[in-house]
Order: structure tokens, then sequence, then C-alpha cells
């Protein structure tokens, strides 16, 4: 299929798909005569694959770690397991992060008169020395 085809089949962009070979990051489409691409149902597998783990929130160079655990068949599940412990691990710090300044604009937000007045605490507290 085209590369519009894939696209639509996978819901990534043909530019998506486009760097995702360009990098290396999934095997190469086959060329037709006339140079354009032409994907399988393996590049379907791989870009879909690679869809999924984008959405869990995996980097591109742990994506292509995965890919690869995925495509060995004497791979070690254990291996995939600590990926995805430590992304979850990543995934928990973000969201204390988040909760973090979550409590801080809602603090700067309750000191905040919200009037027709210059004065803004927030707007001091964005500007103040570290």
């Amino acid at each position: 299929m085209n590369i519009s085809k894939a696209a639509e089949t996978t819901g990534l962009t043909a530019k998506t798909i486009r760097y995702y070979e360009s990098i290396g990051l999934m095997s190469p489409a086959y060329r037709k005569a006339n140079g354009y691409r032409d994907y399988d149902d393996q590049h379907i597998r791989q870009l879909n694959f690679l869809r999924h783990a984008r959405e869990l929130g995996f980097s591109l160079d742990q994506c292509g770690e995965l890919l690869g655990l995925y495509q060995k068949s004497d791979r070690r599940s254990a291996d995939v397991k600590a990926m995805a412990l430590a992304r979850i691990d990543d995934i928990e710090q973000k969201i204390t992060q988040l909760q973090t300044m979550r409590d801080s604009l809602k603090e700067l937000a309750s000191c905040c008169h919200g009037n027709d007045q210059p004065d803004c605490p927030i707007l001091d507290n964005l500007a103040r020395d570290a």
C-alpha cells in the first residue's frame, strides 16, 4: 500500500512515517519502479507498534529498543518489563511535578484579587529572584 493508505491505516501522518523510516526506526518500505514507497503488512505492524509505544510516552530510542525486542524471538520478557517499570517511574515523577505546579498556581491564584487594579501577586511571584 502507498504511504497515504499506510498513514490512514495506522493513524500516523505520512510525514511521521517518512521520519521513522529516515532515522532507521522501522524497516524501509519497498520502492516501486516509479520510486513510490510500498508498505506491506509487516510495515503496518511496525507502525502500529510504534504508535502505541509513543502513546505510552516511550522515547524514539526506547521505541526502537522495544521494537527490536518485539522482533527478537529469544528476547527476555524481563527486559521489556524493566523498560515498562522505568516508564511508570517517569510518569509518576511527572505526576508529582504536575501536582506541585498545580498546587503552586492554586496558591498564587488564591492570593490574586482578580479585579481592575494593577497589583497582581501572580506576576510579582513570577518576577521574583530565584
